[in-house]
């Protein structure tokens, strides 16, 4: 024993003194690839036409199944957002058992089955695994479909609509792919508030009868299962279901611009800017260029320690990341970078991004670079086979695009062949530079000084990819006063509304379902309280009584700050668009936007102090639609959006009766609605209630 003790002693001492020559400055060197073995899968063909692949790996006492339908690209046109909606329906109970019931018979075997519109999975020990995927089917093949569940969800898919209106992400994410590939391109269509206003019932059951099919279907199971068993177990759920017919659909291919152009979006509430550069590329998963193409994007913006990233980041502080990314697929897709950045930066970013893409092209890439980006694939290909959803991925890919069989098994041996010529090789045609497109996503008067700067054309379009200029030219005799003075106009005159000088309104106030009473009172000039009761206790209360002021939610009161008191004090008429008329006080016309369907004027007004907001006035009634502000509050910003609607006559006056205010922050949104149950003019206010 102490033999044996002496000798682990010796060996313990020898690591430590090895460890202390370690140079921790120094990346550890980078292994020999792994070795990729992945079991081709038993394959089957059922007579309705669905394809069953079987993987076998008796590891562990779990079986996945997934179900793919390859429909290729939809066009949904004007009832945009249909495909999304039946296939949350899916999820909604089946003609079998409700929803609860479905839910609860997936959770006591504690597996996972998931439902879409064009596909399905499920997950189970092996033991549970038969009924698991059972009830999948039963979810494909029997929803439900009721009205209740379908009136909820486009609720839900409304309401989220709204509250992405004023997030700058939400509307690049949109904007980018109608820009790219056109509106009436599959790739570039997206759902609007009317289009999901139009989508009935009918419909969803319409695009699933269509769409939801064993034609084109491909059926994978992995994991713990024979070919035997699984082939016996597809019969059973899916042997006597016929479908409609899938055709692949044909897609033209669009062409980049000629040359490179700015696309910019005005979002006045946007603190950052979405930049996105982006070309079209055709990059088929078969391409010999293919694994080359994965390493350039990986060395130029694939990660933490990628070209994009160092320079925007670390070298300029212009954002907290700066990424790039490709697709290969059947069809067009595109090559993207990406940044957010603060408004004022955008222009710089976009010269520093483009000056990485030129430098790929231009030059050769590192031995280091291109070493380190071999080694990141080597691990994390390797890592990601242990996801037995990504084995199945693979089975199904090898048939859909006509891969070699080898082909996930030689992945590696093919990305260790690259060379640093490839790389600058496929940088110079999936790359575009000279004829690219850029995409910003922010606040318009803080960006476009800066684009100029840039040389190229700068086209302006609103949140749904239309043009400005168009729109712009129809203000061309209307100013920003004018649209004021129509609005006082239509709510009663200039001379009825300095009759007011004391205003009660009683309101219901809707938040995450819950109801609460809201009273607010104001008094000629500048006073103002709001006061929100639920079940008779204040649980919230704003009060501005002509000096100071504060805001109080629960126990927690928070007193105005000087610059908000100072915005307050400086009111001189109870309703803001007399004021906008006092010294100080700038007003822009900005054009014609779209609010709720409706032409509206936007104009952009900026206090004495600088604060500026943004309102929309209907062009026909000349009712004020909507008002944004922003702001950054606890070192968060803070974007506010109120609707206006059903303008209602109070004695000489008329007032809004619904109000819906959106708060969003850190990236969330949540929305309040106000129903107004009465109005009072000049009674039912004193001093005291300031007090």
């Amino acid at each position: 024993m102490k033999k044996i003790f002496i000798i682990a002693s010796a060996a313990l001492v020898f690591h430590a003194s090895m460890a202390q020559k370690i140079d921790r400055s120094q990346k550890p060197k980078a292994g020999p690839a792994p070795v990729i073995t992945i079991k081709d899968p038993v394959k089957y063909t059922l007579p309705n036409g669905i394809t069953v692949l079987v993987v076998e790996n008796h590891t562990l006492p779990k079986v996945a199944a997934s179900y793919f339908i390859d429909a290729g690209p939809v066009k949904e046109g004007s009832k945009a957002g249909v495909l999304g909606l039946m296939g949350q329906m899916l999820s909604e109970g089946t003609t079998k058992r409700s929803k609860a019931d479905f839910d609860e018979a997936v959770d006591q075997m504690g597996a996972d089955v998931s439902l879409g519109s064009g596909s399905a999975s499920a997950s189970a020990l092996t033991r549970y695994f038969d009924k698991a995927f059972m009830l999948m089917a039963e979810g494909m093949r029997n929803p439900a479909f009721t009205q209740s569940s379908f009136d909820k969800l486009k609720s839900q898919s409304l309401t989220g609509l709204k509250a992405s209106e004023r997030s700058a992400k939400a509307i690049s994410g949109r904007v980018v792919g109608a820009l790219t590939y056109g509106k009436n391109n599959p790739f570039g269509e997206f759902e609007t508030e009317e289009s999901i206003n139009s989508i009935t019932l009918a419909d969803v059951k319409t695009a699933y009868s269509k769409y939801v099919t064993p034609s084109r279907g491909y059926l994978t199971f992995i994991g713990d299962i024979k070919p035997e068993a699984a082939k016996a177990l597809a019969v059973k759920a899916f042997g006597d279901w016929k479908g409609t017919t899938l055709a692949l659909p044909t897609v033209a291919n669009v062409n980049n611009p000629a040359q490179t152009e700015v696309n910019l979006v005005d979002v006045p509430n946007a603190v950052q800017s979405e930049i996105t550069v982006t070309n079209l590329v055709n990059l088929p998963m078969s391409s010999p260029d293919y694994f080359a193409v994965l390493l350039a994007n990986n060395i130029l913006g694939g990660g933490s320690e990628s070209r994009l990233f160092m320079n925007l980041r670390e070298k300029h502080a212009f954002t907290y990341g700066a990424y790039s990314g490709i697709t290969a697929g059947r069809y067009q897709t595109t090559f993207d970078a990406t940044a957010s950045v603060r408004n004022e930066k955008a222009d710089s970013a976009v010269a520093e991004i483009l000056s990485e893409i030129k430098r790929m092209r231009d030059t050769k890439v590192t031995d280091e670079e291109l070493k380190n980006a071999k080694a990141l694939y080597n691990g994390t290909f390797a890592l990601g086979m242990e996801n037995t959803g990504r084995i199945a991925t693979f089975a199904t890919n090898i048939l859909l695009y006509n891969l070699p069989k080898d082909f996930y098994r030689t992945y590696l041996q093919k990305i260790n062949a690259v060379t640093a010529d490839d790389i600058q090789r496929v940088s110079q045609k999936y790359f575009n530079y000279s004829n690219t497109r850029v995409v910003i996503v922010g606040k318009a008067e803080q960006v476009q000084p800066g684009l100029k700067s840039l040389g190229y054309a700068v086209n302006q379009y609103d949140k749904y990819a239309n043009p400005v200029t168009a729109m712009a030219a129809k203000t061309t005799n209307v100013s920003a006063m004018d649209v004021v003075n129509n609005y006082i106009k239509a709510v009663g005159g200039e001379a009825a509304i300095r009759k007011v000088n004391t205003v009660l309104m009683n309101m219901d106030m809707s938040v995450q379902g819950m109801t609460m009473d809201a009273v607010q009172k104001s008094m000629s000039p500048n006073k103002e309280v709001m006061e929100v009761r639920m079940n008779g206790n204040v649980v919230m209360k704003d009060m501005f009584d002509g000096e100071k002021g504060y805001q109080m939610q629960g126990p927690n009161k928070r007193d105005m700050e000087a610059n908000d008191i100072a915005d307050k004090k400086a009111k001189k008429n109870i309703v803001d668009q007399l004021d906008y008329k006092e010294p100080g006080y700038k007003l822009e016309m900005k054009g014609i936007e779209k609010v709720n369907g409706k032409d509206a004027y936007k104009i952009v007004i900026t206090s004495p102090s600088g604060k500026a907001k943004t309102e929309y006035y209907d062009v026909t009634t000349a009712f004020l639609l909507k008002q944004e502000t922003s702001s950054v509050a606890s070192g968060m910003d803070l974007s506010q959006t109120m609707q206006f609607d059903n303008y209602t006559k109070v004695n000489d006056v008329l007032f809004p009766f619904a109000m819906t205010l959106t708060v969003e922050a850190g990236g969330n949104a949540t929305d309040i609605a106000f129903k107004v149950k009465s109005v009072k003019i000049n009674e039912g206010v004193t001093a005291d209630d300031f007090k």
